[in-house]
């Protein structure tokens, strides 16, 4: 009887280690899967990058004619006798992005001498691009260099700048003289941004042959008249493209309308269009011959 306590002691004592082993490796194991889980969660939420904001959409996609953006009637008041009165298209790669028209004329006044007038107008547009910001944020870069580049015109004397109002979004007029060909210029440059578009004219004039120089006044109020016209052009090309085709009062017409897979302005509204006053241009604008 004294033998056989020890004995079983010892079988109990052996038989608690596999029970105490199993405990310990049970906990191992959680332990395991825990940092386990702990360690995708971080990872998972470690690549997870947050959207990057999207830029607002430009306001124009395309440019008016710039030789039509400026009504006839405004070209035969400020450059009486020009050389070419539908204007000399500026030469582009790319029409619906940068154009640019201008008029030049001398008006021969006998005796009293002449007058001489220079009109000139560019259009530059951006897109929107998520690296490069919003169409109009550009625009306005754009718009604050062109004021810069004009205030530092070479040869320019008393130059001055002030904002111009009623012309797009923001404007400011830049008026200077110059000396060229023996003859004192007065000059006047708008620029203008309207949406992710800036609008560039400058309009100058001398007198020749004993004729006076034309006042500042009298060049910045054609400069500005030009100017709200060609940003005008801006928003007329937009709103033709968008304007939806009439409606027919027949049946039949309404069919055909509806199965008709175009949209918009017709080319032939466009046409009849490019012969009036208004500055208007429904389609992409054309180089012209110099």
């Amino acid at each position: 009887m004294h033998r056989s306590a020890p004995r079983l002691s010892r079988i109990l004592a052996c038989a608690a280690v596999p029970v105490m082993l199993v405990a310990v490796g049970c906990s191992s194991d959680s332990g395991s899967d825990s940092k386990k889980n702990a360690g995708s969660s971080s990872s998972g939420t470690a690549s997870t990058k947050p959207s990057e904001p999207t830029v607002e959409a430009a306001r124009f996609d395309d440019l008016p004619d710039p030789c039509a953006s400026i009504a006839k009637k405004t070209i035969k008041d400020l450059v009486p006798e020009a050389k070419k009165k539908n204007g000399t298209a500026g030469r582009s790669n790319d029409l619906s992005a940068r154009s640019s028209c201008s008029w030049n004329g001398l008006d021969d006044k006998g005796v009293d001498g002449s007058q001489y007038r220079w009109l000139d107008v560019g259009f530059t547009r951006f897109d929107s691009d998520q690296s490069l910001g919003s169409g109009a944020k550009r625009a306005t870069a754009e718009y604050a260099k062109q004021v810069t580049k004009a205030k530092a015109s070479e040869g320019a004397e008393k130059v001055a700048a002030e904002p111009a109002a009623g012309i797009g979004e923001e404007a400011t007029v830049v008026t200077y003289g110059l000396s060229k060909t023996d003859e004192d210029f007065a000059y006047a440059t708008v620029v203008a941004r309207t949406g992710n578009v800036v609008v560039t004219l400058t309009y100058n004039g001398a007198g020749y042959a004993g004729a006076k120089t034309p006042s500042s006044a009298s060049i910045v109020k054609g400069a500005q008249k030009a100017a709200k016209e060609a940003v005008a052009a801006v928003a007329e090309t937009a709103d033709a493209k968008v304007t939806p085709p009439a409606k027919s009062g027949s049946d039949d017409s309404k069919k055909d309308t509806a199965k008709g897979s175009g949209s918009g302005s017709s080319s032939s509204d466009s046409d009849s269009d490019s012969d009036s006053d208004s500055p208007k241009s429904a389609t992409k604008p054309k180089a012209k011959s110099s």
